[in-house]
């Protein structure tokens, strides 16, 4: 027989205690941190894969289209899915000049050019506020902030580069959008974060500004430099407003405006007309090519920049 043990009234046995945590305990992680189980990475990953096959499907569907003939088009009835062959007779009429030609040419130069002088402009401004000695620094930082919440608005900027005749010049399209206040305060910022030791000892050894900006500023900011870079390249080429109010010359649009043309206005490019017309060419199909040169340079570069996005943005809006 065994033995058994009384406990006082009031008392609860040995094995019946709960245990009380400690106070020195860490506290319970929330169930966001918890370690995901098999259902949830399973979920995410079908998330991700449904959100990447809406944003690659109809990108598929604007090049397959790009690339049927006029026949195949006309069976599917519309946009192409499936493709059945392949054509690069769209491409080749509208590269092999006219006004798409001429269109990807001028967006091309203006890219170009208006990404310089954007970059310079904004590394230049951003470099001298990130001073503190620099002269009136302080009240030009609150001039650039104030332009961000408060603007002239349309007609005023309008009436401003009628006035400086600049309408009916490429000038109208870099000049009114150059600069922007959100990437000059992203560039002080990271230039604020580079030690102040380094450029200390870069004046006792006899280097000036313009030497520090481009010898050790510049080379240690590459990652926001890029990025920023990247996106006043992305504004120039997808611009089409400022062409829209400020050229009325036909042959000094933009590829985006051309495009709109084609796509929302029906209108024909100067130079494919009679290749419509005799049915050699769907207008469908030159409308999908003209998406896709729109939409080739963006692609082609992103990948490139993409891993300075993290550091650039970061590290330059975060800190500082």
């Amino acid at each position: 027989m065994t033995a058994v043990l009384d406990t006082p009234a009031g008392e609860q046995s040995p094995a019946k205690k709960t245990k009380k945590p400690s106070p020195w305990a860490a506290p319970p992680r929330p169930a966001w941190e918890e370690e995901p189980s098999r259902a949830g990475q399973a979920g995410k990953g079908l998330a991700l894969g449904l959100a990447c096959l809406a944003i690659l499907f109809p990108l598929w569907i604007v090049v397959v289209t790009s690339l049927q003939t006029k026949k195949t088009i006309d069976e599917a009835g519309g946009l192409v899915v499936i493709p059945r062959s392949i054509t690069f007779v769209a491409y080749q009429e509208l590269l092999s000049g006219g006004q798409v030609q001429r269109a990807a040419l001028v967006s091309v130069g203006v890219t170009v050019v208006g990404t310089l002088f954007s970059m310079a402009v904004s590394v230049l401004c951003a470099y001298g506020l990130s001073r503190s000695g620099s002269l009136g620094h302080r009240w030009i930082l609150m001039t650039l902030l104030a332009t961000m919440f408060f603007g002239a608005g349309l007609i005023p900027t309008y009436l401003l580069v009628q006035a400086l005749g600049l309408t009916d010049t490429y000038l109208a399209l870099i000049l009114p959008s150059a600069v922007s206040v959100f990437n000059i305060l992203v560039l002080r910022s990271f230039f604020m974060n580079i030690s102040q030791e380094l450029i200390d000892s870069a004046r006792i050894d006899g280097a000036g500004d313009w030497r520090i900006l481009f010898r050790i500023v510049m080379p240690l900011s590459r990652a926001v430099i890029a990025v920023i870079a990247l996106f006043y390249a992305v504004g120039y080429w997808s611009a089409w407003f400022n062409a829209s109010i400020y050229l009325t010359d036909q042959d000094m649009m933009p590829l985006q405006n051309v495009m709109i043309q084609l796509v929302q206005k029906q209108e024909r490019p100067v130079g494919l007309s009679a290749q419509i017309n005799t049915g050699q060419l769907s207008p469908l199909a030159i409308q999908m090519a003209v998406m896709v040169l729109a939409l080739l340079p963006v692609a082609v570069l992103s990948p490139f920049v993409q891993k300075h996005f993290k550091k650039g943005m970061l590290t330059g809006a975060v800190k500082g």
